[in-house]
């Protein structure tokens, strides 16, 4: 996993987690990222300072990795409780939640990647989220 520093046009920046930096640059090119504030497409890495460690940080970056993971594990917590588990029918039940546009179901589940480029060509837009393990 890698973090990166984006911003977009309207000069908004936000943080987000890829797999790679292969896998930025093919979200990037799909136009699947999106600001967190401003809904825009248009994102760009921003300037970032590389985090380097040794056994003077180590203590420093355990405190650091320690609150990154309360952080994502406080946001499973509420998407578990606000959200319903669709598991892979994910692509299924977001298809057919965006086509009735009446429905204010919320939903959650797994997509392959492939299931993603295919929703992002129908329009819909989805959220990645670094699933933490409770037990981890």
């Amino acid at each position: 996993m890698i973090k990166y520093n984006l911003k977009c046009n309207n000069n908004h920046e936000f943080e987000s987690w890829f797999s790679d930096s292969k896998e930025f640059e093919k979200l990037k090119d799909r136009k699947l990222l999106e600001c967190i504030y401003c809904s825009s497409t248009k994102i760009s890495k921003s300037i970032m300072s590389p985090m380097i460690t040794g056994i003077k940080n180590k203590k420093n970056l355990d405190k650091i990795l320690q609150k990154e993971k309360q952080t994502l594990l406080e946001i499973r917590k509420y998407v578990e409780k606000n959200f319903e588990y669709v598991g892979k029918d994910f692509s299924k039940k977001v298809r057919d939640i965006y086509y009735d546009r009446n429905s204010k179901k919320t939903i959650y589940g797994t997509t392959t990647s492939e299931e993603r480029i295919e929703l992002a060509d129908e329009g819909i837009d989805l959220l990645s989220i670094p699933w933490v393990e409770k037990d981890n």
